[in-house]
């Protein structure tokens, strides 16, 4: 290729406005390049935090659940023994406790208050609440032939306001059980 002082000048004035034309465009990618990054960045600490919201929340509704599982144990270890007229699942310590008894049928109710099972420190424990049901009933509906069961049911009642809303958002676990009697009269056993 033979250039000449003119094809050369017309060459390099050809480029130097192409490549200032060229940076024009890179500048237009470059935004762009930048949006796409913030937008990525964006998305990626938003998962994060959602995903932190919901470890947080499960954490929550795993404490809420072993709390309700220590008041079903704390009913299910009380001694209820009809041969010796022993029921000491009344003696279960609950704020407001009433009795309702409704012919051999009865129905106590009552709440206890606690501190979740979760980290904390200083002031920012969250407090639950169990709302406990005990039932007496007879399983074949009548009193002849003695098939005589209890129902608890405690729910946990229990506070979260991590969802980005400013007012707290209540959840409830709810744990329910049947429970048969002990025999503990050696009398009563057919011996």
């Amino acid at each position: 290729m033979n250039l000449t002082p003119e094809k050369t000048d017309r060459w390099l004035t050809f480029r130097t406005k192409r490549g200032e034309a060229g940076f024009v465009m890179t500048l237009w990618e470059v935004l762009i390049a930048v949006f796409i990054v913030a937008v990525v960045f964006g998305l990626i600490f938003d998962g994060y935090v959602t995903t932190a919201k919901m470890a947080q929340w499960t954490g929550y509704s795993l404490a809420a659940q072993a709390m309700s599982g220590q008041a079903v144990e704390q009913a299910r270890s009380a001694v209820w023994d009809i041969a010796l007229q022993k029921t000491e699942v009344t003696n279960m310590t609950l704020i407001n406790k009433q009795i309702t008894i409704n012919g051999n049928n009865w129905t106590m109710t009552g709440y206890t208050t606690n501190v979740l099972d979760i980290p904390w420190k200083g002031t920012n424990y969250v407090l639950a609440t169990n709302f406990v049901t005990v039932q007496s009933f007879f399983q074949n509906g009548v009193s002849n032939p003695w098939v005589q069961m209890q129902s608890v049911t405690v729910q946990t009642v229990w506070p979260f306001d991590a969802w980005g809303k400013y007012t707290l958002v209540y959840y409830t676990n709810t744990v329910c059980t049947f429970i048969a009697p002990d025999n503990r009269d050696p009398t009563t056993l057919g011996q």
